[in-house]
């Protein structure tokens, strides 16, 4: 028997890891230290936890995917710059839950300079920061900021007995945000796999649709094949919204029966190795499109596919967003859901009611991934080759009296993610159909 799986891409190499946090560390002044809180596990109930998945920010600088660990840099420290403290070698916790890395593995594994079990992290944490005058933390992490604020009692302790004097301290989060913004050759091809397993698992939500099936048995054929293809699971909460629930951006429900003439709408993505893939498709549960879902969609794939081309050097999020304004209140116009000229109805946000979202946000290790929209409050900010982003227009119609009722609870979205490069955009989402006669032949096959 033979099975049908994609070949994994190369893991990111301890070199990179390595050269991202000294990139991290030149940005630093001189006599700062940067401290990087891991995950800790979540209890779910009792005594179960959610599976565990680590703190984005950490995992980009040390690869490492245990819980409970902290990344402590130290800029020109002769004894090491990178300093890691994990969980504690225990070999009762470790016949129940696993191997842990150790301070050794750390080290060995993970290219670290040097570190210490938890059981030791009073005894050198503190006396590690003594000498420094500038500390970076995230300060929406509670255990960073009491930390800091530590490290500042313990600092106005020592001045009296002459010691450099900590200053205070810093959000680390731009600093560390700017540099995950562009993507590395190895970081687009984790990418690449999430996005052609997410699209497998498009491909085959749409195969198997049919009347009668309820909307959770489609989540469970996306998720089968996230695991297939040996990613994590979803890397976020799986929509599957039949009928009017595609009308709810953020519907996870998933509950309910899909029904014949009805449009369903799927947004999902896999997760690999924390790179997070992010689909959005709308098909009908029959396989066909009837004249009014078929008109509706054509205005969104159109914004869609001219959005797409949209993303290239130098071209601005929020100008591919006004695009796809326009040609959506156009369409909206065209087919009697507003009325009046194209500007009167973009100037007074009468679009907002069938189209409430932005088009496009980053995309890494984060579904919603981090970095600024704006160089400054005036400016956004142009693209860059390695930003990795979505464009996902969509018109969600309320079932409301007033509007024609051929098109009354009907909402359809269209995610693809694209990757700036020298020459244009690349669309990683390219395998699974968006085109109407695509998605009919392919439903076809059932």
């Amino acid at each position: 028997m033979s099975f049908d799986t994609l070949s994994r891409p190369a893991a990111i190499t301890l070199d990179e890891y390595r050269a991202r946090r000294e990139a991290l560390m030149a940005k630093l002044p001189d006599g700062a230290a940067l401290i990087v809180p891991g995950a800790s596990l979540t209890t779910r109930s009792n005594d179960s936890e959610y599976p565990f998945r680590q703190q984005s920010d950490f995992f980009y600088l040390t690869g490492i995917n245990e819980p409970d660990a902290l990344l402590l840099l130290l800029p020109g420290r002769e004894a090491g710059q990178s300093v890691v403290f994990c969980q504690d070698r225990d070999p009762t916790m470790e016949a129940w839950t696993g191997r842990r890395l150790g301070a050794e593995g750390v080290m060995a594994e993970h290219g670290i300079d040097q570190a210490f079990e938890n059981a030791e992290r009073d005894d050198f944490l503190l006396a590690m920061l003594e000498s420094r005058t500038l500390l970076y933390a995230p300060l929406d992490h509670p255990e960073a900021q009491a930390i800091a604020e530590e490290a500042l009692a313990q600092a106005q302790k020592g001045q009296r007995r002459g010691k450099p004097m900590l200053k205070g301290w810093l959000d680390s989060r731009e600093l560390i945000h700017e540099l995950r913004l562009i993507k590395s050759p190895a970081e687009l091809a984790l990418l690449r796999h999430a996005c052609r397993i997410s699209a497998r698992a498009h491909c085959r939500a749409m195969r198997t649709c049919a009347p009668g099936l309820f909307e959770y048995q489609l989540q469970a054929e996306l998720e089968h094949e996230f695991l297939w293809h040996g990613g994590s699971g979803p890397a976020y909460s799986t929509i599957v919204g039949g009928g009017a629930n595609a009308c709810v951006l953020h519907y996870i429900e998933n509950a309910d029966a899909l029904e014949k003439n009805a449009l369903v709408l799927i947004d999902a993505g896999a997760e690999f190795d924390l790179y997070a893939g992010d689909i959005t498709r709308t098909f009908p549960v029959s396989g066909r499109f009837s004249e009014a879902q078929r008109a509706l969609y054509e205005v969104v794939l159109g914004a869609q596919q001219r959005a797409v081309a949209a993303v290239v050097p130098g071209a601005t999020l929020t100008d591919i967003h006004a695009g796809v304004v326009e040609d959506l209140t156009r369409g909206l116009i065209e087919l009697g859901l507003l009325e009046g000229e194209v500007q009167a109805r973009i100037d007074d946000e009468s679009y907002r009611r069938f189209y409430l979202h932005s088009t496009s946000h980053w995309l890494g290790l984060d579904v919603h991934d981090v970095g600024t929209y704006r160089l400054d409050e005036q400016t956004p900010r142009p693209l860059e080759p390695g930003m990795v982003v979505t464009v996902e227009p969509g018109l969600y119609i309320p079932e409301d009296d007033d509007l024609p009722a051929a098109y009354r609870g009907i909402g359809i979205r269209i995610e693809d993610n694209v990757a700036v490069n020298g020459k244009g955009g690349e669309i990683l989402t390219s395998d699974v159909p968006k085109r109407i006669d695509e998605i009919e032949a392919l439903m076809a096959k059932n």
